[in-house]
């Protein structure tokens, strides 16, 4: 196929996706009163808790088995690697623009954490039902597509939640602490030193520095043992947990479950299965995740009309890194990965593979400046400009990444 006709191919999704986005935008203005903050908060709670974990699930079990487990490994280290290239162009754009305190954690975050569940999840499927697609038959396209985009969708929350969540997270109290520190009284900035946990922390350290000389063997092992207990507590605190098990990535556990298990695999899933019904159930439900979860995305991307400014020099910063830099990293990275063997030849899942560098920041970014209160109105505006560029970009960058595995 030609780079027009991959063009072609390329821009039929996002055209798709921008006309549902549309109409999201659309009810949601204060005019009409029919897709409000509060209407929009209770769709989304039930695509969270129910539609995402069944499309998740189900598109899991339809593929996935232990030989292709084997083969998908590459996934979850190439999602890494775009938040950790991310991560070190967001620090050199914190660097170079200066940006103040309390937006460095939202920018590494844009920059670190792409979309990786909505948008792989809209648009993988169209490119395979749009007519020539370089994919094959569009069936067999479309669910493997699916499943590649529930696994990037998945591990792209756990990724979200225990690292994008922690920057944020260490961003907003650093901003708390300098406050502090500039309006306390040399009296108070003293006060610390006599906090508990400071205590603690100096027993500990007595304990080491005595160890040798007042302990046996195994009271040194019963001290280590606490140890690790205790950073397994401390460890607990500091990660969220509830958010890692999400119900997304709980419904790819049990997606895994099924898929890998013979016998469970016999039962739900196929045509023959005794209990397909809840195979059929499930599906019925997760196709009502795509819809939904567009029509949420238009109505949210309001919020950045009504956002108060954010500097010219980081929203662009951040444009740049996620859709110039990034994506001719991955090209780099995927194709060598190509080349040494690493990656299944499937052109499909090397397609999946680089979209994952070329996509808008995550929605749930929104939710995590909520969280701390740290840029939140800035978040809405990044948003609003990323989204719509992503137009153009992910259409460009679509088509060169079909024309390379084609």
């Amino acid at each position: 196929m030609g780079l027009l006709d991959l063009f072609f191919v390329a821009s039929m999704p996002v055209i798709k996706v921008l006309l549902v986005t549309a109409v999201g935008s659309f009810i949601a203005l204060d005019r009409f009163d029919i897709f409000g903050e509060n209407v929009r908060k209770q769709l989304n709670t039930i695509v969270f808790f129910v539609l995402n974990p069944a499309l998740v699930c189900i598109n899991l079990a339809n593929t996935v088995t232990f030989e292709s487990v084997v083969l998908l490994w590459f996934m979850p280290f190439n999602i890494l690697i775009t938040f950790v290239i991310g991560s070190a162009l967001g620090w050199l754009l914190v660097k170079l623009t200066r940006a103040p305190q309390h937006l460095r954690g939202l920018v590494l975050g844009c920059c670190a954490a792409g979309n990786l569940g909505n948008l792989p999840l809209i648009i993988v499927p169209a490119v395979c039902r749009e007519k020539g697609s370089p994919f094959g038959a569009p069936d067999v396209c479309h669910t493997y597509g699916m499943a590649y985009a529930s696994l990037s969708m998945a591990i792209g929350a756990i990724y979200l939640w225990s690292y994008v969540y922690n920057i944020v997270r260490v961003s907003s109290v650093g901003t708390t602490e300098v406050i502090n520190i500039e309006d306390d009284s040399p009296a108070k900035m003293r006060e610390p030193l006599l906090d508990s946990k400071d205590c603690s922390i100096s027993v500990d350290y007595a304990d080491q520095l005595t160890l040798p000389y007042t302990q046996s063997e195994e009271n040194l092992k019963v001290t280590t043992a606490d140890k690790v207990k205790r950073f397994l507590r401390m460890l607990s605190r500091e990660i969220n947990i509830q958010a890692l098990l999400a119900p997304s990535t709980t419904g790819a556990i049990l997606g895994f479950i099924i898929g890998m298990v013979p016998q469970l695999r016999k039962l739900l899933i196929g045509s023959t299965a005794p209990l397909r019904v809840l195979q059929d159930s499930t599906s019925m439900l997760g196709d009502a995740a795509i819809p939904a979860l567009t029509l949420i995305m238009g109505g949210n991307l309001l919020k950045g009309l009504k956002g108060s400014g954010i500097r010219a020099s980081l929203l662009i910063g951040i444009i740049v890194v996620r859709y110039i830099f990034l994506p001719l990293l991955g090209i780099a990275i995927v194709k060598g990965a190509v080349q040494l063997g690493l990656v299944n030849p499937d052109p499909l899942y090397q397609f999946v593979l680089l979209l994952q560098y070329a996509l808008p920041p995550a929605m749930n970014i929104g939710t995590i400046t909520q969280l701390f209160g740290a840029g939140e109105s800035e978040c809405s505006v990044i948003m609003l400009w990323t989204y719509a560029l992503a137009s153009v970009a992910l259409t460009l960058w679509s088509t060169l990444f079909m024309w390379l595995v084609a």
